[in-house]
């Protein structure tokens, strides 16, 4: 990478971590705050929790059986395309004395946000199984959580949900015309 684009990463990175440090300057200590983004984190971790909840609707919910497995796919095919972009772009995780640290992470690769990916694509299949907008609410949960937790900078979080809102969107549609 050149000079000037080095710089201007670093720029793009340092006004990204500032965000971050407001963010954590009124969440990080508030009240059951850090150990409910822990949880999320955990629960989220491989896209796992949601492969787990599709599994339980397909068995509990045999009416709807196909789009709980669709769920599972989704979640699953966004998770694994957030991978893939983190090892080609490459994008190291938040380094900045401003930005606490709340968890541990499985690599050091930030750009997209495999969480925020993977639950963005769970929330919009759990929605069209429903009915109901109310999954959505759970896609800026997510990305909040893994800025609280201060492994992921505002852009990783958003490229990450945009993604798995994509992948969802596709995931349903195959779903719905091998019906």
């Amino acid at each position: 990478m050149s000079n000037k684009n080095a710089n201007s990463t670093n720029a793009w990175d340092n006004a990204e971590a500032g965000i971050l440090s407001q963010i954590q300057a009124v969440l990080f200590d508030a009240a059951g705050v850090l150990p409910a983004a822990r949880g999320m984190s955990h629960f989220g971790e491989h896209a796992l929790g949601w492969m787990g909840i599709s599994a339980v609707g397909a068995a509990l919910d045999k009416k709807r059986r196909r789009k709980w497995l669709a769920m599972g796919a989704g979640a699953f095919t966004a998770h694994a395309a957030s991978v893939v972009l983190k090892r080609i772009v490459r994008r190291r995780r938040p380094d900045d004395p401003r930005v606490r640290v709340g968890v541990g992470t499985p690599s050091k690769l930030s750009f997209p946000s495999s969480h925020a990916t993977s639950t963005s694509a769970a929330m919009v299949h759990v929605a069209d199984i429903t009915g109901s907008k109310l999954p959505y609410a759970g896609i800026p949960i997510m990305m909040t959580s893994r800025m609280v937790l201060g492994v992921h900078y505002p852009t990783d979080t958003l490229a990450g949900a945009l993604l798995g809102i994509g992948v969802a969107r596709a995931a349903i549609d195959i779903e719905r015309r091998t019906a």
